[in-house]
């Protein structure tokens, strides 16, 4: 999941530079184009209620969605967005902000729903929790690596697994009964393979539990390489068990898992291409299967990069998000997952759709549009999996994740 802004490409003798990380000014890694300003310090840990929060009622029958950005860069958020959507009409309405967070540019939600997690993506990178019954945060721990990007939650609940992109670096956190965050337990740098073709270093881009739960995957940019690590589940510690390796220069950014456990669909950003994986739950092998297009349709000499794959729990339908051609492609999915088909691409109706996600009842999708600082919202078709705009997209300050719950 993360992107400030594209990198300025090179030449085209020279092979390409990873647009992905697009990252916050101080997240020491590529190069952004966009303008930056030093971020507001981040709040004290434990505040009930953050200086600069807040918040009001959601209408009755709205949900809540939590909407992640940067703080640090010009028309940027002032910390996490909060608003509520309605789950029949998709209709977004602001409640507040959650102040006291710097760069909040991903997050994720613990398994009981009682805890919000957002990286800091700063170059000194750390993660913060915050309990959702009064928004109170509950502290801040550092993640031991620049630019975090990306982080999960265990399907447990017990650890926290965060991505750091500056570092190309994974760690671990564990997490107690009320959600807080300990110490970090484990931190592991890629330090080979070499990096891919315009690549400067690692950089992880994602970090997530296999369907199996019995390993954890570290999907890393800069290396062309996906990472396959056992986490001990009493100490907290990674253990590399498997590497899978992309064609050079590939750019690997997002894995999606197929419910079925055996098999997972990774999107490739440098070279606008896909592909599907099998995946050995036993000793938690991945092997990659060919380069595929990714059928976001467009052309123009519009260049193009896959964001995140989102798989249907049904197993029916994947949906790819294309920033710079700014579509959703639908797939249907094949062969007891082991086949993608490209169904359709529409557009997204704003610009850089970096983040997308279902609502719980798989009714809905919510696509964060970067550049246009707004976020769209889509009615799925259950059964043949369409998509349909529900409404004009939501203004939200350099809308980078879009959690709803």
């Amino acid at each position: 999941m993360g992107v400030a802004a594209l990198t300025v490409l090179p030449s085209p003798a020279a092979p390409p530079t990873a647009p992905s990380r697009e990252p916050s000014p101080a997240s020491g890694a590529a190069a952004s184009p966009e303008p930056s300003a030093a971020g507001s310090p981040p709040g004290t840990p434990g505040a009930p209620q953050p200086s600069g929060s807040s918040g009001s009622p959601e209408p009755s029958g709205a949900r809540p969605l939590f909407l992640g950005t940067y703080t640090s860069v010009d028309g940027g958020g002032s910390g996490i967005g909060l608003a509520s959507y309605d789950p029949g009409t998709g209709r977004i309405t602001r409640t507040g902000v959650l102040g006291g967070v710097a760069d909040p540019s991903f997050l994720a939600v613990h398994p009981d729903g009682r805890t919000l997690y957002a990286v800091d993506e700063r170059s000194s990178g750390a993660v913060t929790a915050i309990r959702l019954a009064d928004r109170a945060i509950l502290g801040r721990r550092a993640t031991g690596g620049a630019g975090p990007c990306h982080v999960s939650v265990h399907p447990t609940g017990r650890w926290l697994l965060s991505a750091n992109y500056g570092s190309g670096s994974v760690a671990v956190h564990p997490i107690d009964a009320k959600g807080r965050l300990g110490e970090r337990t484990d931190l592991v740098t890629h330090t080979s393979p070499a990096p891919g073709p315009g690549q400067q270093g690692p950089h992880a881009h994602q970090f997530v539990t296999s369907p199996d739960g019995g390993h954890v995957l570290a999907v890393d940019l800069g290396t062309d390489t996906v990472y396959s690590y056992r986490l001990d589940g009493a100490a907290g510690t990674l253990t590399e068990v498997a590497r899978a390796r992309t064609r050079a220069g590939a750019g690997p950014r997002h894995l999606a898992f197929h419910p079925g456990g055996r098999y997972a669909y990774l999107a490739d950003e440098v070279d606008d291409t896909f592909a599907v994986c099998a995946y050995d739950p036993d000793g938690g092998r991945l092997t990659i299967g060919a380069p595929q297009p990714t059928g976001t349709g467009g052309g123009g000499g519009v260049t193009n990069y896959p964001a995140q794959f989102l798989v249907s729990s049904d197993g029916a339908h994947a949906y790819l998000a294309g920033r710079g051609r700014n579509t959703l492609t639908r797939f249907a999915v094949e062969a007891a997952g082991a086949r993608l088909r490209a169904a359709e691409s529409v557009p997204v109706q704003g610009d850089f759709p970096r983040h997308i996600a279902f609502s719980p009842d798989e009714r809905l999708l919510f696509a964060a549009n970067q550049r246009s600082g707004t976020v769209s919202v889509f009615h799925v078709d259950r059964a043949t999996g369409e998509l349909e705009l529900a409404g004009e997209p939501f203004a939200s300050p350099v809308a980078v994740c879009a959690l709803p719950l």
